[in-house]
C-alpha cells in the first residue's frame, strides 16, 4: 500500500498483534506525511533520530486537544450558562502532558517535589510484598490471566496508595482509567461518542478527586495528594484545585494503564523467548536491563501526537505550521541506525537510547515507578511460575494503538512456588 495509508495501518486494530512491520515501512522516509483527509494532512517520524529532535523543538507544541465540548443536556440554563463555564475551566485546567511552558514546567516541578525519590522507592518493598500477596491467592491453580491476576491490580494499588486513594475506592478507578486512556488515541479526538463520555468521565472522577482533596486538606496524610493540596514546592508553587484535580487524574490515570502494559508486554515477551525467562529465574539481578530492552522492544506508549506551532524543515521535508504531527516512539526503538539487529530481543545490549519514556520535557513523571514494578512482578512470575505457556498466542490486545498490551493474558502452570 502506498505510505498515505500506512498510519491508518498502525491504528487499525488488526495489526495490534504486530505492528512493527509497518512501522519498518514507515521508517523509508524518516517524516512523512499521511492523508487524513485535510488539507495539511497528518504526519508521522518513524526514525530514533526525527523524532529524538522534535521531542526537543520548542515549535512542537504538546497542547493537541481540541477545545472541550461537554454533551448538552437539554436543560437551557446548564446549556447556556454552566456548560460554556466548564469547558472553558477544563481548556484553562488541561492536564500537564497536554500543555506547553510555561505551565507545564511549573506543574511538573510540583509533581516532581513529591514524587520523591524516598517517597517512590518507599514503595519498592511493598511492591514486592503486593506481588507475592496476588500469586499467593493464584496457588493451586493451574491457569493465570496475567493482566486481571497481577499485571492490573499491582500498579492500580502501587499508585493509589501513593495518592492516599481509600482502597475501598480503588475498584471505581478501572473504568475511569480505561475510557480517559482514549484521549491518547488520535481518532477519538474527532469522536463525538467517545469525547462526550471522556467528558462524564472526567467530571465523575474529577468530582470525587475533588472532595478527596478537601478531605487532605482538612486531615493531611503522608501521601501525595495531602503533600500538593498543602505545600508548596521551595520556588514557591503550588497548584490551585483544579489544576490539582486534573494532575491527580493523569497520574492515577498513567499509573493505571502504562505499568499495567510494561508488566504485560514483558510477561508475553519472555513466554516467547524461554531461555531470558530462565536466566532471569536464575538470575534475578537481570531484572534492570531485562526492562530497559523490554521499553525498547515492546513498550507500552507507542506513540504521542504533537502539534507544529511554526513550519519546520527536517529530514528533506517541511512540516506546515499548525500541522498534526505524530512521534513513533516505538518506531524509532526498532531503528538500526541506533540498535544493531533491532528486531532481537537482547537484554544485554549496551548503550541504549530507547524512546520507551519518550524524552525531553515530557519525559514519563513515573519512569522509576514503572520500572521497578515490573522489576517485582516479571522476577516473581520467573520464580514463581511452574512451567508456564501461553494460552493462545497473540493474545486478545486491547484497542488503544497509542497505548498497546494485550487485554489478557492466559498462561497455563503446572502450579506456583
Amino acid at each position: 500500500m502506498p505510505d498515505a495509508t500506512l498510519l491508518d495501518q498502525v491504528k487499525d486494530i488488526a495489526n495490534r498483534p504486530n505492528p512493527y512491520p509497518i512501522y519498518a515501512k514507515l521508517r523509508a522516509n524518516p517524516v512523512s506525511r499521511q492523508d487524513d483527509g485535510t488539507e495539511s494532512g497528518t504526519w508521522v517520524a518513524a526514525t530514533h533520530g526525527t523524532i529524538a529532535r522534535l521531542l526537543q523543538d520548542p515549535r512542537v507544541s504538546s497542547d493537541t486537544l481540541p477545545p472541550a465540548d461537554r454533551p448538552r443536556t437539554g436543560n437551557p440554563l446548564t446549556d447556556l450558562i454552566v456548560k460554556p463555564l466548564k469547558d472553558w475551566m477544563m481548556d484553562r485546567h488541561r492536564v500537564f502532558i497536554f500543555r506547553d511552558p510555561p505551565d507545564h514546567d511549573a506543574l511538573r516541578s510540583a509533581v516532581m517535589h513529591q514524587f520523591s525519590r524516598e517517597r517512590v522507592q518507599a514503595m519498592r518493598a511493598r511492591s514486592d510484598r503486593l506481588v507475592a500477596d496476588l500469586l499467593n491467592e493464584k496457588c493451586g491453580a493451574r491457569e493465570i490471566d496475567a493482566v486481571d491476576d497481577l499485571a492490573y491490580p499491582l500498579p492500580v494499588t502501587v499508585i493509589c496508595e501513593l495518592f492516599g486513594v481509600p482502597r475501598e475506592d480503588e475498584p471505581k478507578f478501572h473504568g475511569w482509567a480505561t475510557q480517559l486512556a482514549t484521549a491518547l488515541e488520535p481518532d477519538s479526538l474527532s469522536d463525538p461518542e467517545i469525547r462526550a463520555e471522556n467528558s462524564r468521565t472526567f467530571d465523575a472522577i474529577g468530582g470525587y478527586m475533588g472532595d478527596l482533596i478537601k478531605e487532605k486538606r482538612k486531615h493531611p496524610q503522608d501521601d501525595m495528594l495531602s503533600g500538593l493540596a498543602n505545600h508548596a514546592t521551595p520556588a514557591g508553587v503550588k497548584m490551585g484545585d483544579f489544576d490539582l484535580i486534573a494532575t491527580s487524574i493523569l497520574m492515577l490515570v498513567a499509573g493505571h494503564e502504562t505499568t499495567v502494559n510494561l508488566i504485560t508486554n514483558g510477561l508475553l515477551t519472555l513466554l516467547r523467548h524461554p531461555d531470558e525467562l530462565e536466566r532471569l529465574r536464575q538470575d534475578p539481578l537481570r531484572a534492570p536491563r531485562l526492562i530497559e530492552e523490554l521499553l525498547r522492544y515492546e513498550p507500552p506508549v507507542q506513540f504521542r501526537t504533537r502539534r507544529t506551532l511554526s513550519a519546520i524543515d527536517i529530514a528533506g521535508v517541511t512540516i506546515p505550521e499548525g500541522a498534526d504531527l505524530v512521534l513513533l516512539l516505538a518506531s524509532g526503538n526498532r531503528d538500526a541506525a541506533v540498535f544493531p539487529d533491532p528486531d532481537r530481543f537482547d537484554p544485554d545490549r549496551t548503550g541504549t537510547r530507547h524512546l520507551g519514556f519518550g524524552g525531553s520535557l515530557h519525559y514519563c513523571v513515573g519512569a522509576p515507578l514503572a520500572r521497578f514494578e515490573a522489576e517485582a512482578a516479571l522476577t516473581a512470575l520467573a520464580a514463581r511460575l511452574k512451567a508456564p505457556r501461553l494460552i493462545e498466542d497473540p493474545p486478545p490486545y486491547r484497542p488503544g494503538a497509542a497505548l498497546r498490551g494485550p487485554k489478557h493474558l492466559r498462561v497455563a502452570i503446572d502450579g506456583i512456588a
